[in-house]
């Protein structure tokens, strides 16, 4: 099928790879404009955009999607057989959505109806959900509410964050993009509509949602580390300047000191909270303009002591 692929961060680029591998032909990529990032500011192509180019394929990067003339007619020249969305960043207007032969389809990351929405990968993490998944869909004007083509599960295990659970998805959704284009195309797939009373919503992540609440559980706090890792990062109040927790564990559900205290120092380990219920060993930290170390390091650069607190 010819494939106009919708897409710009990198859990995008796992799936436009496996098309590019695919019997299935990318005719053009749609990604969002450049933008500037570092200190510099420099202008910066999205990821998926880097492997387009690579691959010599025309990209597209439109300002806006809606009310677009000039991209619309652009597309339809294309005569593409469907378009593929995956976190490509806005929502397509009807007139864009139905252009294709097939349609449009997306790669959500969640198990619909649950998480829909901008966050479903942190969503799952910090509600400390044990497992997760990958669904292709129908788009449809109400966001994530279109009739599902097939889903796979993926356990949430507690070594994992942000960063593997990501990763895991991204592969898993790309094998099976492929998989269900194949039956489309063969006319074999068939489509099942979302149990929209179940529906719930992963709204966007928040920079407030990284400060730490000592006085809730371990096992939340532990939750909301790994979901963050990446930004805005779990952080607290500590000697008065602002600490970045990139890494803990949960270590039991005694109560030992008040919550935020630090109640032990374990040598070659880190640096032991008391929360709300339980405690957390704190594994991984950053300090205001330096760079991640790990907890053991902080106590001895810093010579953290029991007794001390987080706020």
């Amino acid at each position: 099928m010819r494939v106009v692929f919708w897409g710009t961060p990198d859990f995008a680029v796992r799936s436009l790879k496996e098309l590019l591998n695919s019997k299935h032909k990318v005719v053009a990529v749609v990604t969002q404009p450049d933008k500037p990032k570092g200190r510099g500011k420099k202008l910066t192509p999205p990821p998926v955009k880097v492997v387009a180019e690579e691959a010599g394929i025309p990209v597209f990067q439109p300002e806006k999607v809606k009310n677009n003339e000039q991209l619309y007619t652009a597309l339809k020249e294309l005569n593409p057989d469907i378009f593929v969305v995956v976190a490509y960043g806005k929502i397509l207007p009807p007139k864009i959505i139905n252009l294709p032969r097939y349609k449009t389809v997306n790669v959500h990351a969640s198990l619909l109806p649950e998480y829909r929405g901008a966050a479903p990968i942190h969503r799952a993490i910090m509600d400390g959900k044990s497992k997760t998944g990958v669904c292709i869909m129908e788009i449809t004007e109400e966001l994530d509410a279109g009739d599902i083509y097939d889903c796979r599960e993926i356990p949430i295990s507690e070594t994992d964050d942000i960063v593997s659970l990501h990763d895991k998805l991204a592969e898993e959704g790309a094998k099976l993009l492929i998989d269900v284009l194949n039956r489309i195309e063969q006319g074999k797939a068939e489509k099942t509509p979302q149990k929209h009373e179940e529906a719930t919503y992963a709204k966007p992540i928040k920079k407030e949602e990284g400060k730490i609440d000592w006085n809730r559980p371990a096992v939340d706090i532990f939750n909301q580390v790994r979901a963050l890792k990446v930004w805005p990062k779990a952080f607290t109040i500590f000697r008065d300047q602002q600490i970045k927790i990139l890494d803990a564990q949960v270590v039991d559900t005694d109560s030992i000191g008040k919550a935020g205290e630090i109640v032990e120092v374990k040598k070659g380990k880190g640096f032991v909270v008391q929360t709300g219920k339980g405690k957390l060993l704190i594994k991984q930290v950053q300090f205001p303009n330096s760079k991640p170390i790990t907890a053991d390091e902080a106590v001895r650069g810093y010579h953290i002591t029991v007794g001390e607190t987080l706020q």
